[in-house]
């Protein structure tokens, strides 16, 4: 095994690009691989015969709203913007209008590539030298929620002279790359000294902080791998390869990211699974399969990435689907996909392992119109091959898989369909996990089920994120507690947070019978087994099944050493389940939730068919209580309209003597 880059740092157990790659990730080696390595970049520069058919879908959007813009004063993020963050916790403030600005600049970078009309280009052309020369002037690439000016110093404004190498950073970085490498000749026609600027900046910004810093989190050094690790590394190998000149720097800079990326794929499971779920995948196994294909480019093949745990990465995706937009959601994920996702990457690469389902699910959901929020390079990528291969990708037919069965052992979570290959019928998701996972929710044993493609009983998901969020009032968030998810609530607690608090599986699932039975009272400081779980889909009769029972302890009771149960807690239980629609409950022992019709989900799903999900349990053994979620915040209110409901199952239980409840969705006529 090779000696580490990092001084103290350990290689990896199983570190799987050393392993299959071997002394040519090294920076001797990589040295001789990288001659002409630019060359070789699959997206190529500015007069480029496929820039000239980019035309039609795939570009009108971004035309529509470039030509808007044009003449008009740039997005300006200003320091009390970026103070508001250490003052009152609001994030949005700056990030908007620094994402506002890298996006127009995205914008006029494909304008100026595809004008037809020279004199048109060489206007486009200025938009991205002021652009650039805008983000030079930015006194700071990061984002201040993730700065450490203010812990350091007490400050807040940001410090030049101690860059913050965060997301934020890696992104700058990456687009003044990409505009460098497609158009840097015709830079240094129109703006003499603008290309100098750009390297001289990513070098004291990101590359030295890179080099010279040795206690960034992301890196991984001490083992606890998330999402920044293949984020900043691949916009550092974008970086590396198009604005640093100097060979031997660049070589040692690529063999960091190597290092580095090595961490996140040796601490990814077999099953290819992300505890932060499918929305965070693409901008963390995501980059990392990004920052690998380029580093195949431009090595030639080389740095080839034959890695078994690619092909289950690959396949995460689509295991998740539920139907149209719709997504499992856990941890800080929305349910409905984002409309900037790189599906073009993901076909590449499910084309390239032979996975079928993969390749047929991303080819369904690519747009053909690339949106400047998913980052320049993203949309050179899906501009360039789509006007190099014109017509439609292997395996657009306009049906998706819709696998019948999943199970993800690593982080306990089922999906599984009544139908194989239809939204027709129930989806039931369950999952159980433990609450120290990457942007945890406190969710341990939730359930989503869906009807006809749509989600009826659901995860909130993702609010807006301020500075509660990652700070220690995390869990004063609504979103985040377990009481607004699907689990239950013995003695009215909240589950604990930390990997102790967790479910335990007793029975696994099959395709045959997908059945998830957990344990959760260490989810709540109790013993396992004081509380069982069994979340089932019965095809045969077109029902979900979940059943709770618990043995409580009497009393006050320390069943956990981090969560006992408090003097004077409820003696009853609830079990919440959180719906989204129009809920009415009916007679003893029934409700029904019909789909809300919100703007912009499946036309094909329940606001189609008019089908609901139907609920029943034994009447008398529960009183229900129905609370509504008037949501005021944007992202939440985005996916599922003004409100979400509550539906509390209280079910009244003897000190000490056992209990039991068992609700069953069907849909509805």
């Amino acid at each position: 095994m090779p000696v580490p880059l990092i001084p103290g740092a350990a290689t990896p157990p199983g570190a799987p690009l050393a392993s299959a790659w071997g002394t040519h990730s090294r920076p001797d080696e990589l040295l001789r691989a990288l001659e002409g390595a630019e060359a070789r970049i699959t997206v190529r520069p500015s007069g480029d015969r496929a820039w000239r058919a980019v035309s039609g879908t795939s570009l009108a959007a971004l035309q529509h709203q470039a030509v808007l813009e044009h003449g008009t004063p740039w997005p300006q993020p200003l320091v009390s913007h970026y103070a508001r963050y250490f003052r009152d916790g609001n994030r949005t403030a700056y990030e908007d209008l620094v994402a506002a600005r890298q996006q127009r600049l995205t914008r006029a970078v494909v304008m100026a590539l595809t004008a037809a009309d020279r004199d048109k280009a060489d206007g486009w052309l200025d938009d991205v030298v002021d652009g650039a020369y805008l983000l030079c002037e930015q006194s700071s690439w990061s984002w201040a929620a993730h700065d450490d000016v203010f812990r350091c110093s007490g400050d807040v404004v940001p410090d030049r002279g101690r860059p913050f190498l965060d997301l934020g950073a890696g992104e700058v970085a990456a687009q003044l790359a990409w505009l460098d490498h497609v158009l840097g000749a015709r830079l240094d026609s129109r703006a003499p000294g603008l290309r100098k600027r750009l390297r001289e900046e990513t070098h004291q910004r990101v590359i030295e902080p890179f080099l010279e810093r040795l206690d960034w989190h992301w890196l991984g050094v001490d083992g606890d791998v998330h999402n920044w690790n293949p984020w900043i590394h691949s916009n550092l190998i974008v970086a590396a390869l198009f604005l640093v000149d100097d060979s031997r720097l660049q070589a040692r800079v690529l063999a960091r990211c190597i290092e580095g990326m090595d961490r996140f794929l040796a601490a990814i499971p077999a099953d290819g699974a992300i505890d932060e779920g499918f929305a965070y995948w693409w901008n963390g196994a995501g980059r990392a399969l990004e920052g690998l294909a380029l580093l195949e480019e431009a090595t030639a093949g080389v740095l080839s990435a034959g890695l078994p745990v690619i092909r289950e990465l690959v396949a995460f995706p689509h295991r998740m689907h539920i139907g149209g937009p719709w997504f499992l959601n856990v941890a800080d994920g929305p349910a409905r996909a984002a409309t900037a996702l790189p599906w073009d990457m993901l076909h590449r690469w499910a084309v390239r392992l032979g996975d079928d389902d993969a390749a047929r699910h991303a080819a369904s959901m690519l747009s053909g119109a690339p949106d400047a929020a998913a980052g320049l390079g993203r949309v050179l990528h899906s501009l360039f091959r789509s006007a190099s291969a014109p017509g439609r990708p292997q395996g657009v037919n306009g049906a998706f898989p819709l696998v019948p069965f999943t199970y993800l052992p690593s982080v306990q979570i089922m999906v599984a369909r009544e139908t194989a290959g239809s939204t027709r019928g129930l989806l039931l998701a369950a999952k159980g996990g433990h609450n120290g996972e990457h942007h945890n929710h406190r969710d341990v044993g939730s359930v989503v089920v869906a009807v006809d493609g749509t989600p009826l009983l659901v995860d909130a998901g993702q609010p807006t994120y301020t500075a509660k969020t990652f700070g220690p009032d995390r869990y004063d968030i609504r979103a985040m507690q377990s009481s607004w998810h699907n689990v239950p609530a013995p003695f009215g607690m909240e589950q604990g947070t930390g990997s102790g608090f967790a479910a335990e599986v007793l029975a696994v699932p099959t395709a045959e019978q997908p059945r998830l039975r957990l344990a959760l009272g260490a989810a709540y400081g109790l013993q396992p087994h004081q509380w069982i779980r069994t979340s089932t889909l019965d095809r045969a009769t077109g029902r979900v099944t979940i059943a709770d029972r618990w043995d409580l302890p009497a009393g006050p009771h320390s069943g956990g050493p981090q969560a006992p149960v408090p003097d004077g807690a409820a003696s009853d239980v609830d079990i919440t389940f959180l719906a989204s629609g129009t809920v009415r409950v009916g007679p003893a022992g029934s409700a029904e939730v019909h789909p809300a019709g919100i703007p912009g989900t499946d036309p094909g799903g329940t606001a189609a068919t008019g089908r609901g999900a139907a609920l029943r349990w034994e009447p008398g053994s529960a009183v229900v209580l129905v609370d509504e979620w008037h949501l005021e915040d944007p992202l939440l209110s985005a996916v599922w309209g003004p409100k979400l409901t509550r539906l509390r199952f209280r079910a009244p239980t003897p000190p000490g003597a056992p209990g039991a409840f068992t609700l069953t969705v069907e849909a509805t006529p």
